[in-house]
């Protein structure tokens, strides 16, 4: 595109997003024509959460519904809270019944958690979504303007801050986001809103309570007092005339219906609650002998945040603050000054780490005399936990390391496995600038990930026959393969503790030990070959293990029992690297899923005892002989002494009953309601069929391939079937799960030194 059109793309935007002031009684019937435009804070912030949508995810081996805004979708996901959809599910229950005054009118939402938990995604999160929301018609914000010039006043006495009045100027926004409707005097108001409501579709009404802020009331009393003196009998119309009064939107950012008190910041509680008074300002501004709320600053958390948001940022640093903030839930009121304050509609959230609790706890030994008992009383809690779910920490872990923002949502568990499994090419710099690409092998994101998840799971709660890992993949998908039965986790009596998740390796820490590793040299890992800029998954197992001990973060204790647990990982690991040789050495005897699909047709034919009609309209009589050779041959389960001629004998029929039918069947149940084909069923559906479609044994290469040595592996003799045979396996690593010539190079040679052991 030329310059010019991003500049005409930009005024697209700006324009889509602003409209032109409007007067009170026209905007009066854009709310009644869009009702939701008025809405008190919590509902707006719970409308613009609803907005966005939902979508199922599984986590702690549980399908959840999640909201759709916790992915920042209005910024391509770079501030996603991944995870903890619980929490948030939460979150959004309290602000409905917080919205709906169903009596948690008083509370504070409280969020808590460790470092790296997705806490400040939250807040990043929440401004991003506010405020692209607040740009769409049905998410338009409101605020009112004044201008008391032609009044028969002294102008100046409107300013707030060093700005000059003069033609438009003369027009001052409500320094805290007034909603346009307190302008109504509270009879009129409430009628008002009654219309409002009954012409809402929402079973949560609209509230607008309190009265103008101090600064609009200055104005308006200013002008109701010319107009009075002169006689004016409407002093209503006079004084919202558009010539004095004015409705704008505003697009909702920090500062702008969105405050943001961070830990940083300073002053005194007022200053930060709701601004400071500009001395110099009082003796230029008529207050009629006492102090203007026109010469106040406004640049306090609850000024900025009135009127949708306020958030308390690493709240520990605050907690003088919040023993100030307790009567303003409740009374929904904060005082700038003796005889003058402000009405609030603010949403509180703050946020902390958990030494907040400890501060909060520091006399609970003295029970009923305890003096931060009423701030307790008020703090509702949610906590936010390290990530308990593999395809998580691997898509964060991905994130802390490059610059990927996209949210995964895949429509099956294979297309997940697939990305966690991925591997991962990162340029790195050295100190003469000298760029270098290099590789994470296929695993070594998901073995880095899974070892954090395995470090935050309660090792006492876990079903006999299991280990940490496989609580880590019932966590993930929900059940696990037990041969070629699928068992899920309700199967198991699995349900997460209070522990999971509480404790454990941080994703910073393992992102700081691969970004160390990626700026070491090769040789250290590999010094044997001829490859470089490769990890593997040992190489970055063995540093996260290595470096526990003598890392602050890790009590004595916990590096102790973090390094325990890396075996069960490396196992695991090993085991998935073990199938991609496997899979890639037996490709050319794979059995192609047409053939699959042919058989399960005739075991259906089979079982129904008459023709079929496939998904291509065709007719299938049950072939006992193709049944026969399938079954011999490619499940490798049965030999010929389980058939008379081509008659299966008791075993095969169950099987066929047991294994495939049953599969069939509640294929065909989930899909009742539709036209039920047997073609229609993904054979990968079937466990004991999809065991067949993808996974070998070492005896099914003894079998194939005589005269393999995995002895030789390393530099096999050049003309024998073990050279054949490597340089068609590494192809197939290569093309079939993106490995390249290096990483294949290392995972096989990997591989084949622990298979040569027991090889004979």
């Amino acid at each position: 595109m030329t310059g010019q059109e991003y500049i005409d793309r930009a005024d697209e935007s700006l324009d889509a997003a602003y409209e032109a002031p409007m007067s009170l009684a026209e905007y009066v019937d854009a709310v009644l024509e869009t009702p939701q435009v008025a809405a008190h804070a919590s509902k707006y912030l719970l409308d613009a959460i609803e907005d966005a949508g939902t979508r199922m995810v599984i986590e702690e081996g549980e399908e959840k519904e999640r909201y759709r805004f916790f992915d920042d979708p209005y910024n391509d996901g770079e501030h996603a809270i991944l995870g903890n959809t619980e929490v948030l599910n939460a979150f959004v229950d309290d602000l409905r019944s917080i919205a709906a005054g169903r009596g948690k009118d008083e509370k504070i939402i409280w969020l808590e958690g460790p470092t790296a938990t997705g806490k400040s995604e939250l807040k990043r999160c929440l401004i991003n979504g506010l405020r692209e929301y607040s740009k769409t018609p049905e998410g338009r914000r409101y605020t009112v303007e004044w201008n008391v010039a032609g009044a028969g006043g002294n102008a100046t006495s409107m300013t707030y801050g060093n700005a000059a009045i003069e033609d438009e100027d003369d027009w001052y926004e409500s320094p805290v986001q007034a909603h346009p409707l307190t302008v109504f005097p509270e009879d009129v108001r409430a009628d008002l809103l009654a219309e409002i409501n009954e012409r809402l579709d929402d079973h949560i009404p609209i509230r607008v309570d309190g009265q103008l802020d101090p600064f609009s009331r200055e104005a308006y009393d200013f002008l109701e007092e010319q107009y009075r003196r002169q006689g004016e009998t409407d002093l209503f119309s006079a004084v919202t005339q558009p010539a004095h009064l004015r409705v704008k939107n505003f697009v909702v950012d920090v500062g702008r219906g969105i405050g943001i008190l961070h830990s940083e910041d300073e002053g005194t509680p007022k200053e930060r609650l709701v601004g400071s008074w500009m001395h110099g300002m009082l003796r230029e501004l008529d207050s009629r002998g006492r102090k203007n709320p026109q010469a106040f600053s406004y640049d306090g958390v609850l000024s900025q945040g009135n009127g949708l948001l306020t958030v308390v940022e690493d709240a520990a640093q605050h907690a003088d603050l919040l023993q100030k903030l307790l009567n303003v839930p409740d009374e929904s009121h904060v005082k700038l000054d003796k005889g003058i304050g402000m009405d609030v509609d603010t949403q509180l959230v703050i946020i902390s780490n958990p030494d907040l609790e400890a501060q909060l706890n520091k006399h609970a030994d003295r029970e009923g005399q305890d003096p931060l008992k009423a701030l307790k009383r008020r703090l509702d809690k949610h906590e936010f936990t390290y990530l308990t779910n593999l395809s998580l920490e691997a898509q964060l872990l991905r994130r802390e390391l490059t610059n990927e923002t996209a949210v995964w949502d895949p429509e099956t568990w294979d297309e997940l496995e697939t990305w966690i499994q991925e591997p991962l090419t990162i340029s790195v710099r050295d100190q003469v600038e000298t760029a270098t690409e290099k590789e994470l092998a296929p695993h070594t994101v998901e073995s880095a990930a899974l070892y954090a998840v395995v470090s935050r799971l309660d090792s006492a709660e876990i079903p006999t026959g299991l280990d940490l890992v496989d609580k880590a993949l019932l966590f993930d998908r929900g059940y696990l393969m037990e041969g070629d039965e699928r068992v899920d986790i309700e199967d198991y009596d699995l349900e997460t503790t209070a522990e999971d998740g509480d404790h454990g390796i941080p994703v910073t820490y393992v992102r700081d030990i691969i970004a160390d590793l990626l700026h070491e040299p090769q040789d250290r890992h590999h010094p044997d070959l001829p490859v470089e800029h490769v990890l593997m998954p040992r190489d970055v197992l063995n540093a996260v293990a290595e470096g526990l001990s003598d890392a602050p973060v890790f009590s004595t204790g916990e590096a102790t029992e973090y390094e325990e647990r890396v075996v069960t990982v490396k196992n695991y690991i090993f085991g998935q690297q073990e199938q991609d040789v496997l899979d890639a050495m037996m490709r050319d005897k794979r059995v192609d899923e047409a053939t699959v699909e042919e058989y399960i047709e005739h075991v259906y034919a089979w079982e129904s005892d008459d023709q079929i009609e496939n998904e291509r309209g065709e007719l299938v009589d049950p072939d006992p002989l193709k049944m026969k050779v399938f079954e011999i041959e490619h499940l490798g389960r049965f030999d010929e002494k389980n058939y008379d001629g081509n008659e299966p004998d008791h075993a095969v029929e169950q099987f066929r009953t047991e294994k495939i039918i049953t599969a069939l069947n509640r294929h065909a149940w989930q899909r009742r309601d539709e036209e039920f084909r047997v073609g229609d069923v993904n054979p990968k559906e079937i466990p004991v069929i999809n065991t067949v479609l993808g996974s070998y044994d070492w005896d099914d290469i003894q079998r194939t391939y005589e005269d393999f040595e995995p002895g030789q592996w390393d530099n096999p003799p050049s003309g024998t079937e073990t050279a054949r045979l490597k340089a068609k396996t590494l192809d197939n690593m290569v093309e079939m799960f993106d490995y390249t010539e290096a990483s294949a190079e290392l995972t096989s040679r990997h591989v084949m030194s622990q298979v040569s052991y027991r090889w004979d």
